[in-house]
């Protein structure tokens, strides 16, 4: 069989969608979808979002791609291809999420840096018992930064690792986190918009392999209510005109070698810290997962090396220098998530917010910090909407879709609980 052109966007939910191809299309570099994707809800509810025209037709939008940006993938007869949206007039979609992205990456270019990326991403293995039932992966050796068949028995993360050698994907790590069966998976730096295209074809990849070895591999931010929670801790850096890593002051780094660029990034995350909950940890299971003491970026604070605080600057200088973002999960699609977070940092160095102090509490028994994020998916969004100048910089009509999504989701989830709350997410997440 000639090979097959799977063409696939990243939509408002996080969910992958797309089609398959024929060979003879592989030059053509643009395809069709509805644009009312973008009103359709994890249950399959069509609903009239704002700019999905669900009422209005429901009329077409393109995909559109490079020639270039075309890649083998696991399928051996099948082609891969990420691309941007259009809409009915030819016009960038205002609600394509990898487009946010790639003007949160203008913006920052605009100012003569380079956004730099790598995202690391947490998942639970899940297996379905005799009856259906989806329960955690049989991995009674697995230990926090476990390796070999202890950690995973079947080792589908081998086959992971050789898949994504095979297709060029950098892998800096696999290994397992705290709460076994939780898995920890990162690919090395690169510049956003790459960085996010890796990631979300090495997510799905990772899904598809796993259940191959009857694994159900979820990103949910807590699949397990007795375990703790996964998240999607973006960390980042910029290049100047030189090459050089804009954050660096020289080989040490840490809050004693901050420059500017860093107080005006984590002044501009603290800032947003309440609106940006609403658009990266946007499901009723993200609350489950943030929360006090839980090392997962509840807390409107910032701080060292120090994994109770929202935002860390690491203590390595030089090219290494970066911060990591640790509020959001991978529910979140990874294109708006990360344009969020640029566009947050960019906001405080814009507008000059004033940096609180360091966080000097350990996170568990004392917290300088006053503020979390909010309790629940509900005030996350209300948050949202009422950040203004956040949604603005992201996207007004995106985020107007995403608030309307997600209001409709606090009506859909709020009588679920446990396995049924987690049975809404986890085919898609």
């Amino acid at each position: 069989m000639k090979d097959r052109l799977r063409a696939l966007f990243c939509d408002h939910l996080s969910i992958m969608r797309g089609k398959y191809l024929p060979h003879h299309k592989i030059g053509d570099e643009s395809t069709r979808f509805c644009l009312s994707v973008f009103g359709t809800h994890y249950d399959r509810d069509l609903l009239d979002a704002p700019g999905s025209k669900v009422k209005a037709g429901l009329p077409d939008m393109e995909l559109r791609w490079r020639h270039d940006d075309i890649r083998d993938s696991w399928d051996g007869s099948t082609k891969v291809v990420l691309g941007d949206l259009y809409d009915e007039e030819g016009a960038p979609l205002a609600l394509c999420p990898r487009g946010t992205l790639k003007r949160a990456v203008a913006a920052w270019e605009a100012k003569g840096l380079t956004p730099k990326v790598g995202i690391e991403l947490e998942a639970f293995a899940l297996q379905a018992d005799e009856n259906g039932r989806l329960q955690p992966y049989d991995a009674p050796g697995g230990v926090v930064y476990g390796t070999g068949p202890y950690a995973d028995p079947l080792r589908f993360n081998d086959r992971i690792w050789e898949v994504a050698d095979e297709l060029g994907f950098r892998l800096d790590m696999i290994t397992a986190e705290f709460d076994t069966p939780q898995f920890e998976y990162t690919l090395i730096f690169d510049d956003a918009v790459k960085a996010v295209d890796d990631i979300v074809l090495f997510r799905l990849m990772a899904r598809e392999i796993a259940l191959e070895y009857g694994v159900v591999l979820s990103f949910m931010p807590k699949p397990i209510a007795e375990a703790g929670g996964s998240g999607m801790h973006v960390n980042f850096s910029f290049t100047d005109g030189a090459g050089g890593n804009a954050l660096s002051t020289g080989p040490k780094g840490g809050p004693d070698h901050m420059n500017d660029l860093a107080r005006g990034c984590l002044a501009g995350l603290l800032h947003h810290h309440k609106g940006l909950a609403g658009l990266i940890a946007p499901t009723a299971a993200s609350y489950l997962r943030l929360q006090p003491g839980s090392l997962s970026g509840y807390w409107q604070n910032w701080g060292g090396d120090h994994r109770n605080v929202t935002t860390r600057i690491s203590g390595e200088g030089g090219a290494k220098a970066r911060l990591e973002h640790r509020m959001a999960d991978a529910s979140a699609n990874p294109y708006t998530a990360v344009a969020a977070v640029l566009q947050a940092s960019l906001l405080g160095v814009k507008q000059g917010y004033s940096l609180p102090p360091i966080e000097t509490g350990d996170g568990f028994d004392r917290t300088d910090a006053k503020a979390g994020t909010a309790d629940d998916l509900k005030g996350a969004v209300a948050d949202l909407a009422a950040d203004t100048i956040l949604a603005e910089a992201v996207g007004a009509e995106l985020v107007a879709n995403h608030v309307y999504m997600k209001q409709k989701e606090v009506r859909k989830t709020r009588d679920l609980e446990g396995d049924a709350l987690r049975d809404f997410y986890v085919w898609f997440v």
